[in-house]
């Protein structure tokens, strides 16, 4: 089964610093643009960052210079360092990849969403 699975998440106090990872499993051929979203209680998922297969970065105008998107291919992972946070950056992070996979009969672009990892920025 190709799947995402995040981990990293947990409680930190305003200004503190997170670092998520996102790792991809199963027959996986080629992943292209990988990211991060997050979606707080009551609000829309939002994009807050990407990065392509070759390493170029996008960062949503409210975590830039705070947050830190890259990749490690060879072991189909994505991190998100996240420093400075603030309160308003509490929201559950999710990772999502586009990828060139075989999952049982199906072989193709298979895009794939992780099931979430909370972030709480808190005092």
């Amino acid at each position: 089964q190709v799947q995402l699975v995040e981990s990293g998440g947990g409680l930190v106090q305003p200004g503190g610093s997170l670092r998520l990872s996102c790792a991809a499993s199963g027959i996986i051929l080629r992943i292209d643009d990988m990211g991060w979203y997050r979606q707080a209680p009551g609000k829309q998922r939002e994009l807050v960052a990407t990065i392509s297969g070759g390493g170029g970065a996008t960062y949503v105008d409210s975590v830039k210079g705070r947050f830190t998107i890259s990749r490690y291919n060879a072991k189909n992972t994505v991190y998100l360092q996240m420093n400075s946070l603030k309160p308003e950056d509490t929201a559950v992070y999710l990772c999502n990849a586009d990828t060139l996979a075989r999952d049982g009969c199906y072989f193709g672009r298979k895009p794939l969403w992780g099931r979430g990892t909370q972030v709480t920025v808190s005092s």
